[in-house]
């Protein structure tokens, strides 16, 4: 799927004739475009029934090829739209396969596995855009042809996750059934979580934009702080990064009681915030380079990020009980991190700034450093106030 998503924004995008900074119209209409998409499955992903995924995944998928066939041939003006299309059509493809996952004993393991890979896909994707515009391949037509090079594979392991059993009766025992959710189901869940999902919430919003700004500019980034990467350098950074987030988050599989492994996930995140501050730090001090920069901010940004997809939201629900499934909740955090992300970004292109984008990204970030630990402050100090009920519930 990142193959299809991430590719374009290796390209610069200068030359094409436009008005005003192309490439962040581009960016800006994909985000759009997944943002819908994430809105609309707070719906559609809570409410699917397991049986129909693997057949809108398919669909999804050649949805998206056909978005970057007519981002390659359309005149500019159009094709922003082109990637809002592609944005639409990608935005719900994660929680389809996250739906597969979910429920499990076993499900830390698997989705830090997912998360790694999305991780890495996203500097890996990045260098395959990167070297195929090295090799003479238009800028224009490079998303589609790197797509292109993942389309059978991508079809194979969709086939693959339609060999994958439900959740065992263990399973339930230990993590709680999933189950599709209607309209009353997620009003009902959100009245009940509220404070505790708005701290959760506001932590997963500040960290999507810092992660999105990190990911979608990684280019202009790398030369804010002085290097020419050359194509491998997306990967080799972000190798490191899902390294460490994988092996750290998939380590909470060993904690079996669901508030134990709920506060680790916290703790976690707290953890990431502190890398941040530490690289921040190190770099106004002129005591780190790029490359370790580039590391520290991914590993920061992901323990958070992941620790959402991974712990918090599982764990919640295995601990409550409560009816429902993390697809809903991955959606609705989802919806409301990309919305912020798109505002942060038509600020970024209708108010003027007089820094650098180096300068601009280390002001966010230590904006979302402060709202986060807030935000988890909130979320802990709620939930810990909950936990008498919810043993006497278990």
């Amino acid at each position: 799927m990142y193959a299809l998503r991430k590719p374009f924004t290796a390209g610069s995008y200068s030359s094409i004739p436009f008005e005003g900074h192309l490439k962040t119209w581009l960016v800006l209409a994909q985000v759009v475009g997944y943002t819908l998409a994430k809105l609309v499955g707070i719906r559609v992903i809570s409410e699917i029934p397991s049986n129909r995924r693997s057949q809108i995944l398919l669909g999804l998928i050649g949805m998206a090829v056909v978005s970057l066939f007519l981002f390659a041939i359309a005149p500019p003006l159009v094709k922003p739209f082109c990637l809002f299309v592609n944005g639409l059509s990608l935005g719900m493809v994660y929680g389809l396969v996250l739906g597969f996952l979910e429920g499990r004993r076993l499900t830390e393991a698997f989705v830090a596995g997912l998360c790694a890979s999305f991780i890495l896909a996203d500097g890996f994707t990045k260098s395959v855009g990167a070297d195929l515009l090295k090799r003479g391949i238009p800028e224009t037509w490079m998303p589609l042809i790197a797509g292109l090079l993942f389309l059978m594979p991508m079809v194979g392991f969709i086939w693959m996750l339609r060999q994958i059993p439900p959740p065992s009766s263990d399973d339930v025992i230990a993590r709680s059934a999933r189950t599709p959710m209607n309209w009353p189901d997620r009003r009902q869940f959100v009245l009940r979580h509220g404070p505790g999902l708005a701290g959760l919430l506001l932590m997963y919003v500040l960290v999507t934009v810092l992660r999105s700004l990190r990911a979608d500019f990684a280019p202009e980034l790398w030369a804010g702080l002085g290097a020419r990467p050359d194509p491998s350098a997306f990967t080799r950074s972000e190798i490191w990064v899902a390294l460490g987030v994988l092996l750290l988050h998939a380590a909470l599989v060993g904690i079996p009681n669901n508030w134990r492994a709920f506060v680790a996930g916290l703790i976690f995140s707290f953890v990431g915030l502190a890398i941040l501050i530490a690289a921040l730090t190190l770099r106004q001090h002129q005591g780190i380079t790029a490359f370790p920069f580039m590391v520290l901010m991914g590993v920061g940004l992901y323990l958070p990020y992941v620790a959402a997809h991974t712990t918090l939201f599982e764990r919640l629900l295995a601990m409550t009980r409560d009816r429902g499934n993390i697809g809903f909740l991955m959606y609705l955090a989802d919806a409301v991190g990309y919305l912020g992300y798109v505002g942060v970004m038509l600020v970024r292109q209708f108010v003027p700034v007089s820094t650098s984008f180096i300068s601009w990204f280390i002001w966010v970030s230590w904006i979302v450093i402060v709202g986060s630990a807030v935000g988890l402050g909130f979320a802990l100090a709620f939930y810990k106030q909950q936990l008498s009920r919810w043993h006497r519930a278990n």
